[in-house]
């Protein structure tokens, strides 16, 4: 195991020095999570610190520990998973790689000491006893329902997919070497405590996991030890480590993830394509051929030149477009996310309640799990508005790397689920969106027929509820 950095006792010290830290008072201490809305959800997770600061001075800037001494917090957060939980888990079909990794850092590497198939519980028990292992869980917030309602609202504040991780890590031992990832983290302490270090990054905002040498990495930056109901945010690229103290049985924490690539640069990759499709229809210069035998040549310096100034062309028309054409990424969000947390008591979603007639009035719901999107249809030359929702999503498959798109017999893909309409439709589907409630037939539409089948989609598909 890696050097320490001091003696935990004097930590306190050199972290107040080192690290802006928010201790919360019994006073202004929140007994649990407020679930109101997505905003109040993330409010509440990083308390007292207001969300207005946290953008300002830490997101992708720098890390942020919030140390909190109030029992209400940790016996709330001790109810999103410990190590207990892992006995009835492993009933559930569990299997190694997939659900559940074994690990331990050994001189400065990783060292997984996974079996084959399914997960027993006793042996998993005995490699943590015996072996000092660390107990890594994917994506428990398919099996924890407090941690499905929290990453659903997180996902809904974000715009972005989130995951999690569970990490259980025995007394004396460390499971993972010095490394950076590339999503923003949040770490909630659980059970017991973790030492971290945070070194300052080689890559800032990085987009790819990668793990560091201790001898390249130097002092840490911040030096800390996390108890039950502690925060900690870091942004991408910040280079991290943790053991668990002598002293203490274990420790057990929850990772939780975003934004991982949803940078600027993967929205140019997603919006310049259709942005090109729309703007070759009218400007005849981008429909021009590119110089003979260009795809054969080595140096393309001259046609370099010619693409500079294309490019200038597209972002002058860019200044007076009214509609990014982003699909790929709205789409995989849409199709990956969690679905809406209705309680385990609810059923699956069906239509209910009356059919939407010319003379209804209807009101959108699920609004944070819906999207609209305008797409360029290559096939048909058109763009046509995509609209998408997670409400069919599959929890149980959130964030595995499960495909959504199956092949059909002849190894084609099948379509993505979705509702496709004409681009007329799209005035008439934003009435829906930004309004409490509407008319089937005020909406903008040239006729009642367009209007009955565009609310009658959408209530098929349980997005609006007719009143």
């Amino acid at each position: 195991m890696p050097k320490k950095g001091g003696k935990h006792a004097e930590m306190g010290k050199e972290t107040q020095a080192q690290c802006k830290r928010a201790k919360l008072e019994a006073a202004c201490s929140p007994s649990v999570l407020c679930f109101e809305n997505p905003d109040s959800l993330f409010g509440s997770l990083i308390s007292p610190i207001k969300e207005e600061m946290f953008f300002k001075e830490y997101w992708e800037q720098k890390p942020l520990l919030v140390q909190r001494n109030d029992p209400l917090v940790a016996a709330y957060y001790l109810s999103l998973f410990q190590l207990s939980d892992l006995k009835e888990l492993c009933s559930r079909d569990l299997y190694y790689g997939r659900d559940v990794n074994i690990c331990r850092c050994v001189n400065g590497k990783k060292k997984v000491l996974n079996k084959e198939g399914r997960v027993n519980y006793m042996q998993l028990k005995k490699d943590f006893d015996q072996k000092k292992a660390t107990i890594q869980f994917h994506q428990p917030q398919r099996f924890k329902e407090e941690l499905w309602k929290i990453q659903e609202k997180l996902e809904c504040y974000f715009g972005s997919l989130v995951g999690s991780n569970v990490y259980i890590t025995p007394q004396g031992s460390q499971g993972l070497p010095p490394h950076y990832d590339d999503v923003e983290v949040f770490i909630l302490q659980l059970e017991g405590e973790k030492h971290w270090r945070l070194y300052k990054p080689t890559v800032h905002l990085a987009r790819e996991y990668n793990v560091e040498s201790e001898d390249r990495i130097g002092n840490p930056t911040h030096e800390f030890i996390l108890k039950p109901g502690d925060l900690l945010y870091f942004p991408r690229g910040t280079i991290h480590q943790a053991d668990t103290p002598l002293g203490t049985s274990h420790s057990t924490h929850v990772t939780i993830s975003t934004y991982q690539n949803n940078s600027w640069g993967d929205f140019l990759l997603d919006a310049i394509p259709g942005l090109v499709f729309d703007m070759a229809k009218d400007d005849v210069v981008l429909r021009t051929s590119i110089p003979r035998q260009l795809l054969m040549q080595v140096n393309t310096a001259d046609s370099t030149k010619k693409l500079s100034s294309l490019l200038r062309r597209l972002a002058d028309h860019l200044d007076h477009t009214k509609e990014l054409r982003s699909s790929d990424m709205k789409k995989d969000f849409i199709m990956h996310r969690l679905p809406p947390c209705l309680g385990c008591d609810s059923g699956s979603l069906t239509p209910g309640g009356k059919l939407p007639k010319i003379d209804s009035k209807i009101r959108l719901q699920f609004r944070d799990h819906a999207l609209i999107s305008v797409e360029p249809d290559q096939e048909n030359a058109v763009s046509t508005v995509y609209v998408g929702w997670a409400g069919e999503r599959l929890r149980d498959t959130h964030m595995m790397g499960t495909e959504d798109d199956t092949a059909s017999e002849d190894g084609t893909s099948q379509q993505t689920h979705g509702l496709r309409f004409p681009l007329s439709y799209l005035e008439a589907l934003k009435q829906i969106w930004s309004s409490s409630t509407v008319n089937v037939k005020e909406l903008n539409l040239t006729s009642d027929e367009e209007k009955e089948n565009l609310a009658l989609s959408l209530w098929s598909e349980c997005l609006i509820e007719v009143l």
